[in-house]
Parts: C-alpha cells; sequence; structure tokens
C-alpha cells in the first residue's frame, strides 16, 4: 500500500454548496466540507487529511440511491472529476475505469472496441462504483448482480493509502463487490465484460393472470424476462412507459402486466414501435423522469408469483391511491457477501410513492408483506432494516462487519444510516 503524500486538503475547500440534494430530493445533508478530486493522489490526500481532522467521509456518486448512504456532515466528495476508461484487456474482455466514470460513458467505449457489460439496468447514468456497490441489477433468471462482474478495485484507506483488492484477495473481493463505500472510497475499478451483441426487445401488454401463467416459461425461455404491473390507466404515465395497447392481447388498460423480453441476436439492427435490434447499451435503458421514491426487495424466486400478488391485492384494496407500477425482474444468486442476491436466485418487487405525499404506511406494508418471503432489499432504495435484520438475513453479517471494522477502525466512511448496520 503507498500513502500519498500531495494534491488536495480538506482545506482548499470551505462552506460553499454546503447543502447537498439527491436525485430525486428525498435525501440531503449539510456538509463540513465539499471537494471533487482530479486524480487518485488527490483522493488519497483528501481523505488522509479529514481522516486527520477526525472528520467523517462519504463519496456521492451520482446521487441515486434513495436512501441516506451518501449522507455526512463531514467530507462530501464527487469523483466526477475522475472518469475515463484506462485499460481494455482485450484478450481478457476486461476494462479497468476510474470511479467516476458513468455506465453511459463506459458503454460508449465498449461499443467502439467490440465489448459489451454482461448485463445492465434500467438506468444508466449512475457512476459505476456507486451503481455496481450498491447491488444495482437488471434482469435475468441466469444472470448475477450487475456487481459480479468486478474483477479488481482500489480503496482509498483512512489513512489515505491504497488498497489492491482483486482475485488474489477473494475475501476482500467478495466483501467489496456489495461494500457501499464502507470499506474505502474506491478509485478505480476493473470489470469483467463480454464480445460485444446485440439484443432484440419485444415489448407487450398481458392481463395479470396471463402474466402469471406465461411467467415462469418466459423467465426459462429468454435471457431477460421483466414487466411492469399497472393498476390503473395513469399508472403507465408514472414511469413513462410506452402505450403498448396495440400489442395488448385483450385491449384493457388497467390491471394489467407490461411485457419485456430481450435475447441476443445476430439480426440487423432495427427499430420498430414495440419492438428493436440494437447494441446492448442502447436496449437496456429506460427514459425515466424521476419523480417517485422507490423501495425494492429480492425475494427467494420460489416465492415471487406469491410476493407480487400479495403487494397487488394490498394495493388495489388498502392503498388505491398507490398508482405508480410494480416492477418485476430477476436476478441469479451471486457469492458477495452483502449483496441482496447472496447464494438465492431471485425476483425483485419494486413499488414508489409519489414525492409529496405521505407513502409511509404504504411502503411499511409492502415491507412486511416482502419480509414474510425472506426478502432483502435493494441498499441504495428505501428500506426498513435495522442491524439486527441484517445480522439475521446476511449469512455473512458479521464477517464484513469485522473487514470493515479491520479497515476503518474510526467509522470514517460511515454515517448515521450505515453505522446502524454495519457498525
Amino acid at each position: 500500500m503507498n500513502t500519498a503524500s500531495h494534491g488536495m486538503t480538506v482545506n482548499d475547500f470551505g462552506l460553499e454548496h454546503a447543502h447537498w440534494r439527491n436525485w430525486v430530493g428525498n435525501q440531503s445533508c449539510v456538509r463540513a466540507a465539499r471537494a471533487a478530486p482530479a486524480s487518485e493522489d488527490e483522493l488519497c490526500a483528501l481523505v488522509a487529511g479529514a481522516t486527520a481532522k477526525g472528520m467523517n467521509v462519504r463519496v456521492a456518486g451520482s446521487g441515486h440511491s434513495f436512501t441516506p448512504v451518501a449522507l455526512t456532515s463531514g467530507l462530501h466528495l464527487t469523483l466526477a472529476g475522475m472518469k475515463g476508461v484506462k485499460h481494455i484487456d482485450r484478450e481478457r474482455r476486461r476494462v479497468t475505469a476510474s470511479a467516476g466514470t458513468t455506465i453511459n460513458e463506459l458503454v460508449k467505449v465498449l461499443k467502439a472496441e467490440g465489448l459489451s457489460m454482461i448485463n445492465q439496468g434500467d438506468i444508466d447514468s449512475q457512476a459505476i462504483a456507486g451503481a455496481l456497490t450498491t447491488g444495482t441489477h437488471g434482469t435475468g433468471a441466469t444472470l448475477p448482480v450487475l456487481a459480479d462482474a468486478i474483477v479488481g478495485m482500489k480503496l482509498v484507506q483512512p489513512d489515505g493509502s491504497i488498497l489492491v483488492v482483486d482475485e488474489t484477495t477473494p475475501d476482500l473481493l467478495l466483501a467489496g463487490r456489495v461494500s457501499l463505500g464502507v470499506l474505502g472510497a474506491i478509485s478505480e475499478m476493473t470489470l469483467q465484460l463480454t464480445d460485444s451483441y446485440r439484443l432484440r426487445e419485444r415489448i407487450w401488454r398481458e392481463d395479470f393472470e396471463s402474466a402469471m401463467e406465461m411467467h415462469d416459461e418466459l423467465a426459462e425461455k429468454h435471457r431477460h424476462f421483466s414487466f411492469f404491473w399497472c393498476p390503473y390507466e395513469e399508472s403507465r404515465h408514472c414511469y413513462c412507459l410506452p402505450d403498448t395497447a396495440a400489442t395488448s392481447t385483450s385491449g384493457r388498460t388497467t390491471d394489467v402486466c407490461e411485457m419485456k423480453v430481450m435475447d441476443i441476436t445476430e439480426e440487423e439492427p432495427f427499430e420498430a414501435e414495440f419492438e428493436k435490434v440494437a447494441y446492448s447499451a442502447d436496449v437496456y435503458p429506460i427514459e425515466y423522469v424521476a419523480n417517485f421514491h422507490e423501495l425494492e426487495y429480492a425475494v427467494p424466486r420460489e416465492h415471487g408469483k406469491d410476493a407480487v400478488r400479495a403487494v397487488r391485492r394490498l394495493m388495489l384494496e388498502d392503498f388505491p391511491e398507490a398508482i405508480y407500477p410494480i416492477e418485476y425482474r430477476f436476478t441469479a444468486g451471486d457469492e458477495a457477501w452483502m449483496s441482496p442476491f447472496h447464494r438465492q436466485d431471485s425476483v425483485t418487487v419494486s413499488v414508489s410513492g409519489e414525492p409529496g405525499k405521505d407513502y409511509w404506511d404504504y411502503l411499511r406494508a409492502v415491507d412486511r408483506i416482502l419480509r414474510g418471503y425472506g426478502a432483502r432489499p435493494h441498499w441504495g432504495k428505501m428500506h426498513f432494516l435495522t442491524g439486527e435484520d441484517v445480522t439475521a438475513i446476511y449469512p455473512r453479517a458479521e464477517d464484513f462487519r469485522a473487514l470493515r471494522r479491520k479497515l476503518d477502525p474510526q467509522g470514517v466512511y460511515l454515517n448515521d444510516h450505515l453505522s446502524q448496520l454495519f457498525r
């Protein structure tokens, strides 16, 4: 480990722009200092300086988490000045990129190089470090969480030294893949890729019960299968979903599932109203308007249909004002210690509350239902876990906490929210 001895210091930054908010405005903090390092050396110096002053440190990424994960009253960092691809290993199909690089910036480079990410999620504007280490996922019954592709990273330790994590340090790698920034500030990350591929996407509308009947077959038949269940006609508009009335099997607009499948294809690119073929990263993302606050839990796959039925019933009978769709996706299990999908093939069930409305009774009711199926939350989306809950549902929780204490005994990288979970 090498300790940086030059670059920015905390004293270079005052209280300008002391107030910070996340992308949807449901999380905010007043920070004592802020900084945007342009290099790894500057990042190391800033962290070391903050530690010496007794300040906590958090990195905000692109601010896409709905939880307090990025908040701090100490030094608040953005790595927006640390972007770009540093190295591509074509033989091994790997890329090393600075932590502040966004997914959409990364895939533009990969496309030109004839490579693709193995999978992506609905949004591609997040910084790679923040997105992957909070448990972001796509959909696919055989495809694990995006962080499963991490094969190396550099972690800036509280004293400003660099801890190199790779396949020669397997426990560190499995702990670091989904670590919420509590093991150190990530300066760069190496990802396993695959050869460039095109996806054929098709979307259509089914009645809810028809979707349930097709559920298992579609999950097995297609690389990617997911749907949005829309309780009311206006639900589709909440997530800017396309109007698939032309492809509906029933013509109904309420209590329906907006279905989507995607498969790798050699077909030439084309685009129709509800079907297209394009490079992988040109198909995955959805155009969202940031007008929702989301809760998402990973339910063991065998309970997926029961869980979504129960949440649907709750919405229709007890919370008819909850008009945002349910999103339902598949994710394969993985080995990362704090992954929501740790050794558990899952479906994710997500619901949303409307900004400005009191949605807490609704979200807590959904939480009670999904917990009953042994679900684990997405770390970047709203949840109600306590430290005791984490211990109960994550087999490696105590190992993770012990490693965190070893690397950061002072809790420099913790905040109030993370202390409750991982102290």
